[in-house]
């Protein structure tokens, strides 16, 4: 093997260092070991000369990752565990499969073939693996691919998929997802689990609290920076968000000021958008773009609520505030001609107007559905399940939950009563 790491510092690069350096429980664990801020910090090693991490230091590249990449949508200690019992947490970790003639790596054991499947086709590029498989080696990269991974999983083939399916398939490969010779692993996974992360972490978050954790490390949160506006939106779209009236009187209420608006968090740290926000969102995208096809603002803020509730980088497998994912944007850009946003990365999608503008064109798209003219009660089905999948007799509940969703943004006298009209 040519990696060879003796630092946290040959591993990581600095703004993931000082990120370690702000989560509470690292930060004593490493000042406990006599290191010190500014120098190197030692890896650890196991009786046989492994590098490995400790539970703190798991747990903490583990929710850097999750919050910075996957937030809301990953279990933290599913992440925990799956490191624990796939390589013990040794960062070196290798073993070749004779059948699949595969070598899974690092702490999540993911193979390279996956992580080049992942960038390539599923958007996950914060990470440039494809010149140097070696850099699956590094935490951060090898955490954040296998949570990828996962990410997928959750959702193979449009389904909500179980903890144990996951778990399972991650391990055994799709097809033994639900085969005898995986039911072991997933008990053991169960065991670890119950044993090693029923105490819930009560450390400040390493992402809250910025102004204690920047005076202790003594090194600015720059992480910060993704709960504003301002970061991830565009400044043309701000100008535009600034001028509609309502966000205008929201945003002036609650003492926010150009360029630097905040997000609304819940209890839980996720942001979101307020109703007022949603509405706004959609009613620039729909008057810019999607006029001619006759899409209403209050159907897209409609599907945010039911989609994402709202949540900015989306929930469980829906991926940003319209729950669209990336190969469907990418196809809708490439293929459709869907331009006015561009789409490159699955990061890209967790910005409300670049989500808003491709879950708009998949719905224009959805409504000539194989050249024939579709009802709002087939595009929204469809939106949700996929074309193939509409079923209509079936649409009770969702279809409910749609009208419910509608009602939050609609003046009363312009409600639907059931009509078909187009979107």
């Amino acid at each position: 093997m040519s990696v060879s790491y003796k630092y946290w510092d040959d591993c990581v690069d600095p703004d993931e260092m000082r990120l370690l350096w702000k989560y509470p429980e690292v930060r004593k664990e490493w000042i406990d070991a006599g290191e010190n801020i500014g120098q190197k910090v030692l890896l650890s090693r196991d009786p046989d000369g492994q590098l490995y991490l400790t539970q703190t230091e798991m747990r903490a590249v583990a929710k850097i990752v999750l919050q910075r990449h996957f937030n809301s949508q990953i279990e933290l200690e599913m992440i925990c565990v799956i490191a624990e019992i796939a390589s013990d947490r040794q960062l070196l970790a290798q073993k070749y499969n004779k059948k699949t003639k595969q070598t899974t790596m690092g702490i999540m054991q993911i193979e390279q073939e996956t992580a080049d499947w992942l960038v390539r086709e599923i958007g996950y590029r914060y990470y440039d693996i494809e010149e140097n498989s070696n850099l699956l080696f590094r935490p951060f990269v090898n955490v954040y691919f296998g949570a990828a991974y996962i990410k997928w999983l959750s959702c193979m083939d449009g389904k909500e998929r179980t903890e144990e399916f996951i778990i399972r398939a991650y391990r055994g490969s799709i097809k033994k997802a639900n085969h005898k010779s995986t039911l072991d692993h997933y008990r053991r996974y169960l065991s670890v689990k119950e044993s090693f992360y029923t105490v819930r972490e009560e450390a400040l978050d390493a992402f809250g609290t910025a102004q204690q954790l920047s005076v202790a490390s003594g090194y600015p949160l720059k992480c910060e920076g993704w709960t504003y506006w301002d970061i991830r939106v565009s400044s043309e779209d701000m100008g535009q968000l600034w001028k509609h009236p309502e966000v205008l009187k929201e945003w002036t209420e609650s003492g926010e000021r150009p360029g630097k608006v905040r997000f609304s968090h819940d209890s839980e740290k996720r942001i979101y958008l307020s109703r007022v926000e949603v509405k706004a969102v959609a009613e620039i995208i729909t008057s810019r773009w999607f006029v001619s096809k006759g899409i209403q603002p209050t159907t897209l803020a409609a599907l945010a609520d039911i989609c994402s509730m709202r949540f900015v980088n989306g929930v469980r497998a829906r991926i940003g505030l319209l729950g669209i994912d990336y190969p469907t944007a990418a196809w809708l850009y490439k293929d459709v001609q869907y331009r006015a946003y561009k789409v490159v990365s699955v990061d890209d999608l967790y910005n409300p107007f670049v989500s808003m503008y491709f879950g708009a064109a998949y719905l224009a798209w959805l409504s000539v559905y194989e050249g024939r003219q579709r009802d709002l009660h087939f595009v929204i089905q469809a939106y949700m399940s996929g074309p193939e999948n509409v079923s209509l007799q079936e649409t009770g509940p969702l279809w409910n939950k749609f009208q419910q969703a509608l009602s939050y943004y609609e003046e009363p006298k312009k409600k639907n009563r059931g009509s078909c009209c187009i979107l």
